[in-house]
């Protein structure tokens, strides 16, 4: 079964036009596609046709799309849904602008997880013959691409054996109440392949459904997150927490707010994960080392306020 990435996120924005500035001019990403009422956009080193959905009216997450290696993995993801027991139908190609045939999956979170095994290739700004580092004009902090989303759970447990049982995933950190009670878990970090995470879950009371925060990838560490903070800075962008580093995923971060109040996030470096490693354990008493290893501390915005 090959889940190979997390491939688009479509998120609800209450105001298009300032929406559309902050993604832009703020985080680098480009239109590829406007609908109206859906703003179709990618990164400057992502090759299929988008990654990103802006869609109007509200806030918070509308539904997550993994990609798969081929139209047979499907299949078979949908016999292990039907066992595992949550509500599935198909979707037909054309459903998403661009996107293959798949498989849409109400979650235990009520979270929507759409699984599709081809988009349309437009290709990477910098090419692929003789590519350049970058491409010209890269606007804001000039993020290549789409990392990972943090969604909120009311249990975590019930919707983390789906991404484990049924989508093939592992765990790499996992947040509990104590050592004594480590089958409780409050939070949990999963990875398809050698990073950190693709997706992580938070659990609280009213949870369901609820998107923590939309991740954006920089390469260069500590460099282009400086430059990311001063582009947050220079347009007035309201920060959250960091900059700062993890002790979860070791990644360098800062969270801050897009126009309609979702939580944007952008992350680098962290380490590489392996699929037979023992999972990081964090104790409740250490969840302000694990998220903010600079000043040890949590903000309370941080585990109160999901979109």
């Amino acid at each position: 079964m090959g889940v190979l990435r997390l491939g688009y996120a479509h998120i609800r924005v209450t105001d298009m036009a300032a929406a559309r500035r902050h993604y832009t001019q703020v985080i680098g990403f480009r239109p590829v596609l406007d609908n109206s009422d859906k703003l179709y956009l990618k990164g400057w080193d992502e090759w299929d046709h988008h990654s990103l959905v802006l869609e109007q009216g509200g806030v918070g997450i509308s539904k997550l799309g993994f990609k798969v290696s081929r139209a047979e993995d499907i299949d078979k993801i949908e016999n292990r849904a039907v066992r595992f027991g949550v509500t599935t139908s198909r979707m037909s190609k054309g459903e998403n602008p661009e996107v293959s045939d798949g498989l849409r999956i109400i979650l235990p979170s009520t979270h929507i997880v759409e699984i599709y095994h081809e988009q349309t290739i437009v290709g990477r700004e910098v090419g692929t013959i003789n590519p350049e580092l970058c491409p010209p004009g890269v606007a804001g902090m000039g993020a290549p691409r789409i990392d990972h989303a943090l969604l909120g759970c009311d249990s975590v447990s019930e919707t983390e054996q789906f991404f484990l049982r049924v989508l093939g995933m592992y765990q790499t950190e996992r947040l509990v109440a104590d050592l004594d009670h480590q089958d409780t878990v409050l939070a949990t970090w999963l990875s398809v392949a050698n990073r950190g995470h693709d997706i992580a879950l938070i659990g609280g009371p009213g949870y369901n459904g609820k998107l923590h925060h939309l991740a954006f990838m920089l390469e260069n560490g500590w460099p282009d997150i400086l430059h990311a903070a001063q582009v947050i800075s220079r347009a007035g962008v309201p920060i959250d927490m960091g900059p700062t580093q993890h002790g979860v995923t070791r990644g360098k971060t800062i969270y801050f707010w897009d126009p309609s109040g979702n939580r944007d996030e952008v992350f680098s470096d962290g380490y590489v994960a392996q699929r037979d490693q023992p999972a990081f354990i964090w104790t409740a008493d250490q969840v302000g080392r694990g998220i903010n290893a600079i000043t040890r501390t949590l903000n309370e915005t941080f585990t109160t306020v999901l979109t």
